[in-house]
């Protein structure tokens, strides 16, 4: 992350050819995802199609990352492994997913509830998400990175929730992981500025009960350090004049979820 990119419009709609197979991904996933399936049969769907839509999954081996998603479930807030675990009703799981179409990244993540989840599995979910939405409005030029940040910790800010602090939002694009940092607090009018041309994800990470995170030994799952449910979305915002260009929306997956 040692650089800040500014995309040109050509660059920018090249991005977005990229958010949009990772957005029809993500519809796809939650056509299928239910109770009773695997993580890992998550994975291999993902890597099919994005490989059957002329790209390659951006995590897959990135930094050693074995897997083409990131699968976490329940208390696990990021980065976890797909694997042979069932899926459970009542489950929250966050499916993380990149995709690097002739070289230009995108990046998303949708936390779906499976089956019948709790009324607190759904206001976590609620909360999380509106807190990403009150971020992306900020994402305009003129602005700075801490009126994201404080727009994300101000909706969160009247529930008794932990704002994940040890991980944060990025510069995407050209590469997975660019310049700036996009942190889910901080101050109004502190941060670098935001200008034309930067691609952005903005990605809440928002626990139910304390802040505090655990690191696992197999070097990525990151998890909640009480044992409670978290919960993680994230967009990419392409930044211009007076407002935010949304380059990976959630309504194809909101209308498969509608229907289901």
């Amino acid at each position: 992350m040692s650089k800040v990119y500014y995309k040109t419009e050509e660059q920018i709609e090249q991005i977005r050819e990229s958010a949009n197979v990772l957005s029809s991904l993500l519809a796809e996933i939650a056509k299928v995802i239910k109770p009773g399936i695997t993580t890992l049969s998550l994975d291999k769907l993902a890597f099919d199609y994005i490989q059957d839509h002329g790209g390659t999954p951006a995590f897959l081996n990135y930094h050693g990352f074995p897997f083409s998603l990131c699968i976490s479930v329940n208390d696990q807030i990021v980065h976890g492994f797909p694997s042979d675990y069932i899926i459970q009703d009542g489950d929250l799981v966050s499916v993380d997913g990149g995709v690097n179409l002739r070289g230009f990244i995108s990046d998303s993540a949708y936390t779906f509830g499976v089956g019948e989840i709790s009324a607190e599995a759904q206001q976590l979910l609620d909360v999380t998400k509106g807190s990403l939405l009150k971020g992306v409005e900020q994402a305009v030029a003129g602005k700075r990175v801490g009126d994201i940040s404080s727009a994300v910790q101000e909706h969160v800010a009247p529930y008794s929730y932990g704002i994940v602090r040890e991980l944060v939002g990025h510069g995407v694009g050209l590469h997975l992981h660019e310049k700036p940092e996009v942190p889910n607090y901080g101050k109004r009018g502190s941060g670098p500025k935001l200008e034309e041309g930067l691609v952005i994800c903005i990605e809440p990470m928002i626990n139910a009960g304390k802040a505090g995170v655990k690191f696992w030994d197999d070097g990525w799952t990151v998890s909640t350090i009480d044992g409670k449910l978290s919960a993680h979305f994230e967009q990419m915002v392409a930044i211009r004049k007076g407002t935010p260009d949304v380059l990976l929306t959630f309504d194809e997956v909101e209308k498969v979820l509608s229907k289901k």
